[in-house]
């Protein structure tokens, strides 16, 4: 999963949404200067995306893109998920999609220099081109993939996703709609889990 359905599954829990955001720049165990509860949102992290890289409807959406994208197809489909989670974001919250990204991006702005660099460069672009809340728009997808295309110096040919999301955007929704049910049953059990980090 991307960006905003980790920060979505953290379950407006500050210190959990920190963890589950900066947890792609924590390598390791190299999360202990950061507090316990901080520490769990990185191990809720790394839960979902287990849950999330064997699950089998994602596998299936996975296979849809491989010829194309082979070992790429995974990032290609943590941004799709995110596009239709923002499509369809009034059905799994009660908070506007912009109450709920400035929100995000007004806590990450307030708390930037206590975070990896990362992770604070990722949310000075995030809050420049408002990302999360244009993941509902094919237009601000498009800009995410051609982004991730130029990181790989065009190896990934991300630039042409969005063709794939066009072609088989009724597919790919209903996968998510699947998986992503599963998903939050499984996040919402695992946030009971978590370790009491003494």
């Amino acid at each position: 999963m991307n960006f905003l359905a980790h920060l979505y599954l953290s379950q407006n829990d500050t210190n959990i949404m920190i963890g589950n955001f900066i947890a792609d720049h924590i390598s390791g165990n190299n999360y202990n200067g950061f507090s316990k509860e901080i520490q769990q949102g990185i191990f809720l992290h790394r839960e979902i995306d287990t849950f999330t890289d064997a699950h089998e409807v994602v596998r299936k959406s996975k296979r849809r893109l491989h010829e194309r994208y082979k070992h790429y197809d995974g990032v290609i489909i943590d941004i799709f998920y995110d596009y239709f989670l923002a499509k369809n974001w009034s059905d799994y919250s009660a908070i506007p999609l912009d109450v709920y990204t400035n929100s995000i991006y007004n806590l990450f702005d307030e708390i930037k220099e206590e975070l990896p660099i990362k992770s604070q460069n990722f949310i000075k672009y995030m809050i420049e081109y408002n990302i999360l809340f244009n993941y509902k728009n094919k237009e601000g997808i498009e800009k995410v993939l051609k982004g991730v295309n130029q990181r790989t110096k065009g190896k990934s040919k991300m630039d042409l996703a969005i063709k794939d999301l066009n072609a088989l955007e009724t597919e790919l929704e209903e996968d998510f709609t699947l998986f992503f049910k599963d998903l939050i049953e499984h996040t919402n059990k695992k946030i009971k889990e978590l370790p009491v980090i003494s």
